[in-house]
């Protein structure tokens, strides 16, 4: 079932990198001139109708248990400045030596308020938290049985503002998340449940926006849409002895059209407890306010 879908989605993206290669995102993640595009191991700062399906990725963990992993999340504005998100994962564990083992990861749901946008500095600002929903997953894939809530802070900037001297330079951005996330149950028999800071961050470098805005060298199609980036995801537990900080560094490439944007990116483990081997991660993703803006894309309330 999850090739299938896997494989529906690649040919729906195909059909949108042919039909959409010339035109540019209108309507999703701007800050004046600049297009923040949707990042897959790191949290968005901006609100938005969007739908990711799929997201697959492939990592061994510190165990030297392989993963295959299928999500799917949906975002969807209630006014023009906040919105709630939804999202599932399908698990498949391969365990040296043992059986293989497959099921859902718990299912999360989120809210995310704008604070503000400055087109002039192209920065954006967001507060969200997010709700891990203990019990809603397979417990033979351990799936935890208690909630995690995580408030979370999120900001985008844009270097269009630097001097003409440093020219170049104003094609990058940076986006980034910092959260704390807090178990519901401390304690599980014998199993401590820390609090953990999660900390993101995504440096971009945007061929769009250096074509666009700063000097047109020339990029045809697929090339003038795509934004090479590096992103860090890191969690580090705060009590209760939970140990090192874990995380990933995921070098990759984006290209993003006017409805859909495809994603690459490696995994590559932070340190020996993030994992034992490079993994990959890939993302087919749709921009709903683009796609359906009389329809779906429309906030519930004051749109």
């Amino acid at each position: 079932m999850f090739g299938k879908l896997f494989s529906a989605g690649l040919m729906a993206g195909a059909a949108g990198l042919f039909l959409c290669s010339a035109t540019p995102a209108v309507a999703h993640g701007f800050a004046g001139a600049r297009f923040f595009p949707a990042t897959i191991a790191t949290d968005d700062p901006f609100v938005a109708d969007e739908l990711a399906l799929p997201t697959v990725a492939w990592f061994k963990d510190s165990g030297g248990v392989k993963t295959d992993t299928y999500s799917v999340d949906f975002a969807k504005r209630i006014t023009p400045n906040f919105g709630l998100e939804f999202g599932g994962t399908y698990l498949r564990l391969h365990p040296p030596g043992g059986p293989d083992t497959d099921g859902f990861d718990n299912f999360h749901v989120g809210a995310k308020y704008q604070l503000d946008v400055d087109a002039m500095r192209e920065t954006l600002f967001a507060l969200g938290v997010d709700a891990d929903l203990g019990g809603t997953g397979t417990r033979r894939i351990g799936a935890d049985r208690f909630s995690t809530l995580t408030p979370t802070f999120f900001f985008g900037k844009g270097f269009g503002d630097l001097s003409d001297v440093m020219s170049p330079l104003r094609a990058f951005a940076v986006t980034g998340s910092v959260g704390v996330a807090i178990p519901t149950q401390a304690r599980s028999g014998f199993e401590e449940h820390p609090n953990t800071l999660k900390v993101g961050f995504a440096l971009e470098y945007s061929l769009p926006y250096l074509q666009s805005q700063v000097r047109n060298i020339g990029l045809g199609a697929p090339f003038d849409r795509m934004i090479p980036l590096v992103e860090l995801s890191l969690d580090t537990p705060l009590d209760r002895g939970g140990g090192k900080t874990t995380g990933s560094v995921n070098p990759g490439l984006l290209w993003a059209g006017q409805y859909v944007q495809l994603s690459a990116e490696a995994i590559i483990p932070w340190n020996a407890d993030s994992g034992k081997a490079v993994g990959f991660l890939a993302q087919l993703h749709f921009y709903i306010d683009d796609l359906l803006p009389a329809t779906l894309s429309r906030p519930l309330f004051g749109g």
